[in-house]
């Protein structure tokens, strides 16, 4: 296996076993997260702190760099500008978030575990990423 593959399977590994651990891949203990008028969880607050502070630190760390550690091509992000599409990106990712309790690493981690409520999610997210493409083919067209 090349040590490209590996380090994929071994990061992949990592972020699942860190999202079961968590408690994000529960849509339960996620929609007791959001739930701020009732009976909030805010176990997930500290996670998700955790994962901006290792987020910011590896963005540190890749700045200036044009190759990752293992010699493959690193590209950032270079928009810095707020849009109309972003935003409603966002409030779609929110809104689908708080329906189901999942976003996309977690559902696949739920999937993986057979959960129902994970297949009908992973399968509307996949229908969600297929109309975009037709939309931006079209819009680029």
């Amino acid at each position: 296996m090349n040590r490209h593959l590996l380090s994929a399977l071994i990061t992949g590994l990592v972020f699942g076993l860190g999202l079961l651990v968590s408690g994000l891949a529960n849509p339960a203990k996620v929609l007791a997260f959001l739930d701020l008028a009732g009976a909030w969880d805010p176990s997930l607050a500290l996670v998700m702190g955790a994962a901006v502070a290792v987020g910011l630190v590896g963005f540190r760390l890749a700045r200036g760099r044009n190759r990752s550690w293992l010699g493959a091509p690193l590209r950032l992000p270079t928009a810095t500008h707020l849009d109309k599409r972003l935003i409603l990106g966002g409030l779609g990712f929110g809104v689908g978030w708080g329906l189901a309790g999942f976003c996309p690493g977690p559902a696949l981690v739920a999937l993986g575990a057979g959960e129902l409520k994970a297949i009908v999610f992973v399968a509307a997210m996949l229908a969600g990423m297929g109309l975009f493409e037709i939309l931006e083919q079209r819009r680029a067209g």
